[in-house]
C-alpha cells in the first residue's frame, strides 16, 4: 500500500508516494537534496532546473560507474566459480 511521505528538497516541500519504507524514501530524498545542494554551491547557477539537471547528471554518472564496477566484479566472480567448479570436478 502506497504511503505519502513529505520531504524537503532544496528547501521545497515535496510529497512522495511509494510502497517503500518511509526511512528508505527519506534516505533517497536526502541523497538527492545533498547532491542538489552540492551542485548549487559549486556552480554559479541559481535556477532550480539547472541545479536539478546537473545533480541528475552527477547521480547518473555515479550510477553508471557503480553499475560498470558491479558488472566487472560479477563477471570475475563467475569466472572464479567456474574455475573452482572445474578444479573440484577434477578431484573426483
Amino acid at each position: 500500500m502506497q504511503k505519502a511521505v513529505e520531504v524537503k528538497i532544496m528547501g521545497q516541500k515535496v510529497v512522495l508516494r511509494s510502497d517503500d519504507e518511509e526511512q528508505y524514501i527519506r534516505r533517497v530524498a536526502e541523497y538527492v537534496d545533498d547532491k542538489m545542494q552540492e551542485v548549487g554551491k559549486s556552480t554559479n547557477s541559481k535556477g532550480r532546473f539547472s541545479v536539478a539537471m546537473l545533480a541528475a547528471l552527477n547521480i547518473a554518472d555515479e550510477y553508471h560507474r557503480l553499475k560498470d564496477n558491479h558488472d566487472t566484479v560479477t563477471t570475475r566472480v563467475d569466472q572464479l566459480i567456474e574455475r573452482l567448479t572445474a578444479a573440484l570436478s577434477d578431484d573426483d
